[in-house]
């Protein structure tokens, strides 16, 4: 396996990994609410406390890639690995502990196990480091898409687990499974060539200068308040905020979202809303993504997430006016091929437009973006409260019109100056290489 091939394969285990234990919190609250006699106010913050911690920690953890190179996501995954153990000790305590300690340890333990979560970000900094731009969109693709599938595969695997092992046990089983993909990860982990240059006593010229001479053109800025302050300072880094909040904070939101709706709404069995949600869905969303990640290779990431975010428009409006289960059937299938397309296109734009501050890019990017999953279904919520459930599809309607309005943006303001502007700062570095 060649040095890219080992830097996308352990990325993409680390975060397969890190993602996998989302299937599991909730479950656990339905389990134990009833137990702890909890309110849904505290049941839902049970629920939203790791991904609440996996949206945020993506920043920093994201920039320490640039120090800290491969080992930063072997911390994520053994904070996340202590949580789970954490929890696996909380629930075999839960007859014998006052239901308030249980509660304030589930919260605490679920925030750190939520640091997994993260490895989203500063796997797509890490990754990014071994390719050069124009095969961005195919690598990192690769590397969510495959990832993503994590929810997908465990929430069908997961109720057989709950039935043969039970909830304590099935925990117990994921923290097994975490220790292995922490030692193989470790195996084929190595450093992306620039930190390795850094590593080997190089300066950042040097080591900028050998890394630009073998074909890697993103590079790490020279120092983490330098990168986040570039990508704060980038409009673009804003527009692609909001646009990842419309795709994959929308695929979070609908994954938690749609049970509700199969079932409240359609009044479908709990395994088929399973079944439609986890395969259907998420498993479609996750596929999809290398795709729409190979596309904005080849004919530009601006025009690929126009496309996928007016095929969102497409799906919300079925979903809108959809009331038998075939309908709504197809609206989901065509939201979930918009909202994987767009993730991929909008992950090859990060690095195209802050190819010198990727770790500050891609976390605020992913960590803001991915914040619609615990911003959209209470509205959704609230919206269905006062109207009725297909009208909470209104809220995908909105912001994928604001999407697709900002990708035009992107492509008739930014795209084609920035692709010339690129073009030349790169054979200006070729020159003074030659010279």
């Amino acid at each position: 396996m060649d040095v890219r091939g080992r830097g996308l394969t352990a990325g993409t285990i680390a975060f397969f990994a890190g993602f996998a234990a989302v299937a599991l919190f909730g479950t656990t609250t339905l389990k134990i609410s009833p137990i702890l006699h909890l309110t849904l106010v505290e049941s839902s913050w049970l629920v939203a406390i790791p991904l609440v911690t996996g949206a945020f920690l993506r920043i920093p953890f994201s920039l320490l890639v640039d120090k800290l190179g491969k080992h930063t996501l072997t911390i994520q995954l053994v904070i996340g690995l202590i949580g789970m153990i954490g929890i696996i000790f909380t629930l075999e305590q839960i007859k014998t502990l006052p239901s308030g300690i249980v509660y304030g340890l589930l919260l605490f333990f679920g925030a750190l196990a939520g640091t997994g979560i993260s490895t989203f970000s500063s796997g797509i900094t890490y990754v990014s480091y071994f390719y050069p731009q124009k095969k961005q969109g195919t690598a990192l693709g690769i590397y969510a898409g495959l990832g993503n599938t994590a929810p997908g595969i465990f929430t069908v695997i997961l109720p057989f687990a709950l039935a043969s092992i039970g909830l304590v046990y099935a925990y117990v089983a994921w923290a097994i499974f975490l220790v292995i993909m922490i030692i193989i990860y470790n195996i084929i982990a190595i450093n992306p060539p620039f930190i390795q240059y850094i590593k080997e006593g190089k300066n950042w010229e040097e080591a900028k200068a050998l890394a630009l001479k073998e074909g890697y053109d993103v590079i790490p800025a020279e120092s983490l308040s330098a990168s986040i302050k570039r990508s704060a300072k980038n409009p673009v880094t804003w527009a692609l905020v909001f646009m990842y909040f419309t795709s994959f904070g929308g695929f979070e939101a609908l994954t938690e979202w749609l049970p509700t709706y199969w079932k409240g709404f359609l009044h479908v069995t709990p395994i088929e809303a399973g079944l439609l949600t986890g395969v259907v869905y998420s498993l479609i969303t996750a596929l999809i993504r290398v795709y729409g990640g190979y596309m904005s290779d080849k004919v530009g990431g601006e025009l690929v997430s126009t496309i996928s975010y007016s095929i969102m428009i497409v799906g919300s409006l079925i979903f809108i006016f959809s009331y038998a289960l075939p309908t709504s059937i197809l609206a989901e299938i065509i939201m979930a091929i918009g909202m994987g397309i767009a993730n991929g296109a909008v992950y090859k734009l990060v690095p195209k437009y802050s190819p010198d501050a990727v770790s500050g890019s891609s976390g605020l990017v992913g960590g803001l973006g991915s914040a619609g999953g615990l911003l959209i279904p209470p509205t959704m919520g609230y919206i269905a409260s006062i109207t009725n459930f297909p009208m909470a599809f209104t809220v995908f309607f909105s912001i994928s019109i604001v999407s697709t309005i900002l990708s035009m943006v992107l492509w008739v303001k930014y795209a084609k100056s920035h692709v010339i502007q690129y073009k030349e700062t790169n054979a200006t570095h070729k020159e003074a290489h030659v010279k």
